[in-house]
């Protein structure tokens, strides 16, 4: 996800490479690869210069938040603003480890963003100004959609964009397989899926109709869509897909919750 970003702003033009400073822990071979590909500054974690950074982006692992908050808390002003791709790391528990009124914001891409693509929600924290989150916005824009939405909402955004995919992908595994038995090869039948449905969504991007309007546009009484629509809703349909945003949201509560209160007991 770190790279995707990076890819992104760079090619955006959002920010010149050299004001992109890259750092971590201890892997510096990658450093020099993301520089000589993307131009970037890499840094050495012991010689990265907290003053003259506007925005921290923090992309390790969520189990590494501790340290990492530990180690910044006394390096960084607050009027600098940390921004966190962390699954499962909210805002408030950042806030409350820092014990200062630090500039938080919390985002999350999906993995179309290697394609700048993607649909990404910004979550602000207390102590963050908007005049902060028209910067970080600014930023992820350079990956694809931004949505700034309230904390409690990242669970079913998880559901429906960060689970979304992976649903997109079990259709089109059908749709290819389907394809296939009724005589296409399957390469055909995975082209000709993802065209119309990437056609369909960009249709509805464009125009005012809801779903359910554009639905009824292409549905004729008694035929051939309707036969397909009949037949998937006696599969499940509509239920299946609420049923597997709404378990993905859920899940995503228990493992935000969880990794949480293991890092709350290690601290």
């Amino acid at each position: 996800m770190a790279e995707a970003m990076i890819a992104g702003i760079v090619q955006s033009g959002t920010l010149s490479p050299k004001q992109i400073i890259v750092s971590n822990r201890s892997n510096h071979n990658r450093l020099q690869e993301l520089k000589v590909k993307y131009g970037i500054k890499p840094v050495h974690r012991d010689d990265l210069q907290y003053d003259n950074v506007d925005v921290f982006i923090l992309a390790m692992k969520p189990k590494d938040i501790e340290s990492v908050l530990t180690d910044l808390e006394p390096k960084v002003r607050t009027d600098q603003v940390l921004v966190s791709v962390l699954a499962g790391i909210s805002t408030s528990y950042m806030e409350e480890h820092l014990q200062k009124p630090q500039q938080v914001i919390r985002v999350m891409p999906n993995t179309s963003s290697t394609l700048r693509e993607s649909a990404t929600a910004i979550s602000p924290g207390n102590h963050t100004p908007f005049q902060q989150v028209k910067l970080v916005r600014s930023l992820m824009e350079s990956i694809g959609e931004t949505y700034i939405i309230d904390e409690e909402q990242m669970d079913v955004f998880t559901g429906i964009a960060g689970s979304g995919p992976a649903y997109f992908y079990n259709l089109m595994e059908h749709i290819e397989q389907v394809g296939y038995e009724q005589g296409l090869s399957k390469d055909m039948a995975r082209n000709i899926g993802a065209q119309t449905i990437l056609g369909a969504a960009k249709m509805m991007l464009e125009q005012e109709d809801t779903p359910t309007e554009l639905r009824e546009k292409v549905t004729s009484p008694n035929g051939t869509t309707a036969a397909g629509l009949d037949a998937l809703n006696a599969h499940g349909g509509g239920e299946a897909i609420s049923a597997a945003v709404k378990g993905a949201a859920r899940r995503s509560k228990q493992l935000s919750e969880q990794l949480q209160q293991q890092t709350i007991v290690h601290s």
